[in-house]
């Protein structure tokens, strides 16, 4: 069987445990936006995925200390 994976784009995050403290913390809160995502039926290759999480993701970025890139993965 062979699945393609259609070409997307996707968040990197850079989160260094050492940095912040509250790490698991930050991971939590991202991995409740990519499932309150998928509770819309919605998923990362969704085309519009990062215009419609991009707000949210740079919030928690106010609030924690961790970059991100945005980059298509194939």
């Amino acid at each position: 069987m062979k699945a393609r994976i259609p070409k997307h784009r996707e968040f990197i995050i850079d989160l260094k445990e050492e940095e912040e403290p509250k790490h698991e913390e930050c991971w939590a809160k991202l991995t409740a936006i990519l499932d309150d995502y998928k509770k819309q039926g919605k998923s990362v290759y969704t085309d519009t995925f990062i215009e419609d999480n991009e707000d949210k993701v740079k919030a928690l970025q106010q609030e924690y200390k961790f970059t991100y890139t945005v980059e298509w993965q194939n």
